[in-house]
C-alpha cells in the first residue's frame, strides 16, 4: 500500500497538478495540507472520480487538511486535543485499510520567532506528541504524515546558516520533533535513504527550485508496527517542476500487506 503526504498550497490552484499526479503515481492514501478552502469548496467530485473517498477539515483561505483513500476511510477525527481555543484547521486523522490509523498534519510555521507564533508552534508540538503517544498505545499501525515545518538536521537544508534564525530550524523545534521520534516513530524516508540534501520544499523566490536550494520539512512518521511493514519510501520531485506547482512536493512510502 502506498501512502503519500503533500502540501498542495491551495487545492483549487493546483487541482490539475494533483489529479495528474494521482493518476500517474496511484497512491492508495494521500494526506493533504494547506488546501486553503472550506469543506464545501473541496473538489470531492473530481477526486471521487479517481476512486478516492475524502475526509476534509477545511478553513477559508488558510490552512486546511484532507485525507484521500481508495482503501476505505472511517472514523475521521478533526482537531488536535489540548487547546480548545485553537481554531486552526491543521489536523485530521482517520482509519484506512481496516486498521491503519493515519493523520494529516500541518504544523504551525512559528515565524517570526520573537512573536507569539513561536510558542504556539512549540505548544502545538507538545499536543502532537501527546496524541502520538496515545496512538502508539493502541498497538496498531500508525502513520503521521504532513508538513511538519521542521528541518530535522543540517543534512536536511541546503544552507544551514541561512536558516539559523528561522523557527523551522530552532534548537527547540528540532528537539520537539526528536521527542516525537523517540516515542518510537520512524522517519520513513530516512529509514530508506540516509543521503544528505534531499528536499521536499523549495521557495518560489531566488531560483531555489532551479538551484536545488531546498529544505526537507515534509515527513511520514511510522509506528513500530507500520515501520515493520515498510518496503520503500521516496520524494517525488516531479510535481515541483510543473507549471503552477506547489512549493512542496509529495513524499511517499510503501507498506507491505500484513502477514
Amino acid at each position: 500500500m502506498k501512502i503519500a503526504t503533500w502540501n498542495v498550497n491551495s487545492i483549487k490552484a493546483r487541482l490539475d497538478n494533483v489529479l495528474e499526479w494521482l493518476r500517474d503515481a496511484a497512491p492508495d492514501v494521500v494526506l493533504l495540507q494547506e488546501i486553503k478552502t472550506v469543506d464545501d469548496g473541496f473538489p470531492r467530485l473530481d477526486l471521487e472520480a479517481l476512486g478516492y473517498r475524502c475526509a476534509v477539515h477545511g478553513q477559508k483561505s488558510y490552512n486546511g487538511v484532507a485525507i484521500l483513500s481508495r482503501v476505505g476511510l472511517e472514523d475521521a477525527q478533526a482537531r488536535l486535543a489540548g487547546d480548545d481555543s485553537d481554531e486552526h484547521a491543521r489536523y485530521l486523522e482517520a482509519t484506512v485499510a481496516g486498521n491503519i490509523r493515519v493523520a494529516t498534519i500541518y504544523l504551525p510555521n512559528g515565524n517570526p520567532v520573537a512573536t507569539e507564533k513561536f510558542p504556539y508552534k512549540l505548544n502545538w508540538m507538545k499536543r502532537l506528541k501527546a496524541r502520538a503517544a496515545e496512538l502508539l498505545a493502541t498497538g496498531g499501525p500508525v502513520v503521521l504524515g504532513g508538513d511538519y515545518n521542521v528541518i530535522p538536521t543540517n543534512d536536511d537544508v541546503h544552507n544551514p546558516a541561512a536558516w539559523a534564525g528561522d523557527a523551522l530550524f530552532q534548537p527547540e523545534t528540532r528537539a520537539a520533533f526528536r521527542e516525537i521520534l523517540w516515542l518510537g516513530y520512524t522517519d520513513a524516508f530516512r529509514a530508506v535513504d540516509p543521503s544528505p540534501h534531499r528536499y521536499t520544499f523549495w521557495d518560489y523566490q531566488g531560483g531555489a527550485w532551479q538551484r536545488d536550494h531546498g529544505i526537507r520539512i515534509d515527513h511520514l512518521l511510522l509506528s513500530p508496527v507500520a515501520a515493520d511493514r515498510l518496503v520503500t519510501a521516496g520524494i517525488d520531485t516531479g510535481p515541483r517542476g510543473k507549471p503552477k506547482a506547489s512549493d512542496h512536493t509529495p513524499v511517499w512510502c510503501e507498506l507491505r500487506d500484513p502477514a
